[in-house]
């Protein structure tokens, strides 16, 4: 059995304060929870992005700081945006910016 986890003043902006490691090219990870669904936050540096995938399970992201986009448009901080399984869509920040993220499983980069 896995034990609760929590985070205390997580908003509005503690998590800047979190540890974060390399993911991709411009982007790191701070792992909340892992082993399905995994939560995560990342964290776009200007002008970072993420290259064209399929979502094999629902994928949900809250911006906390910035704007994130993807093909159907730009989410400013304070957007919850949901992606099902089965959709995809390349990433990208102009400015920069941190989301909340949680997945099912893996995507399939494209």
């Amino acid at each position: 059995m896995t034990d609760p986890k929590s985070f205390q003043n997580l908003l509005p902006d503690d998590w800047a304060n979190l540890p974060f490691e390399p993911f991709r090219e411009g982007v790191e990870i701070c792992h909340l929870w892992r082993g399905g669904p995994d939560v995560a936050l990342l964290r776009y540096a200007p002008g970072a992005s993420v290259p064209r995938h399929r979502h094999t399970g629902l994928e949900t992201i809250l911006v906390l700081a910035g704007t994130q986009s993807d093909d159907t448009g730009s989410f400013a901080a304070g957007s919850l945006v949901f992606n099902p399984n089965g959709t995809e869509h390349r990433v990208w920040s102009d400015e920069g910016c941190t989301v909340l993220i949680q997945w099912e499983k893996p995507v399939e980069f494209i």
